[in-house]
């Protein structure tokens, strides 16, 4: 099932280890979530969990001072990733 989400869906594509294991990040988990949630609880098609997906990554794009559609634990993550940007941005 996977496998087929990464040939239906954008932006899942894990990495994989030497001996090709696929090595799923965080935020792939999250969107994997997300998809299996549109088409088993929403019962949407695929087409209509791409269009939900897209229409849900255009959302969230920046949250430029509009912090209330953003919840706690995400705004916190948006802080922790900048700041890992950040640092090893200086590093460079």
């Amino acid at each position: 099932m996977l496998r087929f989400w990464e040939t239906e869906f954008g932006g899942l594509r894990p990495s994989k280890s030497r001996n090709g294991q696929r090595l799923y990040t965080r935020h792939d988990i999250e969107r994997i979530l997300d998809i299996r949630n549109l088409l088993y609880t929403e019962k949407l098609t695929i087409e209509g969990a791409r269009k939900r997906l897209k229409e849900k990554r255009g959302s969230v794009s920046e949250p430029a001072g509009d912090t209330e559609s953003v919840t706690g634990n995400n705004l916190n993550l948006i802080r922790e990733v900048r700041e890992e940007l950040r640092k090893l941005r200086d590093s460079l």
